[in-house]
């Protein structure tokens, strides 16, 4: 349980990350990622709208790594959330949509977070031992 724990606290301080960025500064953020001076400034609300989902994956995250056992829901809905985002991610770097710059962690994260939760998840070790 000790990985799980630490493989949740670790997206959990990923999703605090991003959503703090976006939230606090997503004007800042916009040109980290390269989008300046591209998106119109009402980008800024979709960012804002991120960061509440990211917060609360944050909050999730350190849930779960408090009880994982009791709080598999909250794992299970973030490997589909980095499944979805790595696909997205793949997909728009393909078409040539978005750069590695631009997409940053996002091109490799999901594929080490899916495969951490997967391997420690509260199930699969029930059923190994």
């Amino acid at each position: 349980m000790r990985a799980l724990r630490v493989t949740l606290v670790t997206i959990g301080v990923f999703q605090l990350a991003l959503g703090a960025m976006f939230l606090v500064a997503p004007g800042a953020s916009a040109e980290v990622l390269g989008l300046r001076p591209a998106a119109p400034a009402w980008a800024n609300w979709l960012f804002a709208m991120m960061a509440a989902r990211f917060l609360g994956y944050a909050y999730g995250m350190f849930a779960a790594a408090r009880a994982p056992r009791i709080r598999v829901g909250w794992i299970d809905t973030m490997i589909v959330v980095q499944a979805v985002d790595w696909t997205a991610t793949l997909r728009y770097l393909a078409v040539g949509d978005l750069s590695l710059r631009q997409v940053s962690t996002a091109a490799f994260a999901p594929v080490f977070f899916i495969g951490a939760l997967l391997w420690f998840h509260p199930r699969r070790q029930t059923v190994a031992y």
